[in-house]
């Protein structure tokens, strides 16, 4: 992993550790604080675009916001983590009925889990795409209403978080874990490159 500094346009703490993990000086700016981000899918919008759109606006209103705060001129980078089943995107639970209704419609079944990154200076654009594929193992109401009733679905895409006690639910997973938790490491590391590559030829 190349040790460019960058800003994390994101609340997300799962994303804040796994930058950590991998080493990386970082600052966190709030994406949109002045203004937001719309995170609703527009019509007919495929859920890969659905989500590298929302990474790209996260990201420029990351800088904007950077830019405001006086924040040192680094890259910012844009994430957004959905889950999708049958073509249908499976934002953040609104209620622990909306989470209880994922989880049944998750159960027994592979779902998609698409996460859009997306690195900029205020001029140029490094996006990156993972997409994973997750098998749940039939889950039986019990256990999906304990699992509602201990919080961890809520501000997570398809009410889960694979690095929590959602682990104990997946049966398979072919992609990226640390995509599924928010943040693509590996598609993280090309986006850099990128980034260094153009910014400092050789």
């Amino acid at each position: 992993m190349i040790d460019i500094p960058l800003i994390l346009a994101s609340t997300s703490p799962r994303r804040r550790e796994l930058l950590a993990q991998a080493g990386l000086t970082f600052e966190v700016v709030v994406p949109g604080a002045n203004g937001g981000v719309n995170e609703d899918p527009l019509p007919q919008e495929p859920v890969q675009a659905y989500v590298e759109r929302l990474a790209r606006d996260k990201s420029r209103a990351g800088w904007h916001e950077a830019q405001r705060l006086g924040l040192p001129a680094w890259p910012v980078l844009g994430a957004d983590t959905t889950v999708s089943i049958d073509g249908s995107i499976l934002g953040k639970p609104s209620d622990a009925s909306d989470a209880t209704s994922m989880l049944r419609a998750l159960s027994g079944r592979q779902h998609l889990v698409y996460t859009a990154i997306c690195l900029t200076d205020g001029q140029s654009w490094w996006p990156a795409t993972s997409i994973s594929q997750v098998h749940f193992r039939t889950l039986d109401a019990g256990e999906i209403k304990a699992y509602v009733d201990s919080g961890e679905p809520f501000g997570k895409a398809g009410a889960y978080g694979i690095q929590g006690r959602a682990a104990l639910m997946v049966q398979h997973l072919a992609g990226s874990y640390s995509g599924v938790m928010g943040l693509p490491l590996n598609e993280l590391g090309e986006v850099l490159r990128a980034y260094a590559t153009q910014r400092h030829p050789k």
